[in-house]
């Protein structure tokens, strides 16, 4: 058994894994079995390569949807705060 067949775990690991969503915890696991998979040398570069470039792939799928997400929710309420402040008087509030 090699330094990369042994199951690696520290305090980050846990931590993510365990107290986290379970697409999050999925996703970690995923990525770091990944790695320690190109890192071992079992794989040949163009193999490495490949690998990286889909992991980059879904990582920057995530991060357009979180984004898609956050810009939705705060239009939303930039829209709120907007119509509040034309509506506002000095008699009324929102």
């Amino acid at each position: 058994m090699n330094e990369h067949d042994a199951p690696t775990e520290n305090f980050y690991t846990r931590r993510l894994v365990g107290s986290a969503h379970p697409a999050v915890a999925f996703l970690a696991a995923f990525l770091q079995t990944r790695y320690r998979r190109a890192t071992s040398g079992e794989l040949d570069r163009g193999a490495s390569a490949v690998e990286w470039v889909i992991i980059s792939a879904v990582v920057v799928a995530i991060v357009g949807v979180v984004a898609a997400i956050l810009n939705a929710a705060l239009k939303g309420g930039a829209d709120k705060v907007g119509k509040c402040i034309e509506g506002a008087s000095a008699d009324k509030t929102c």
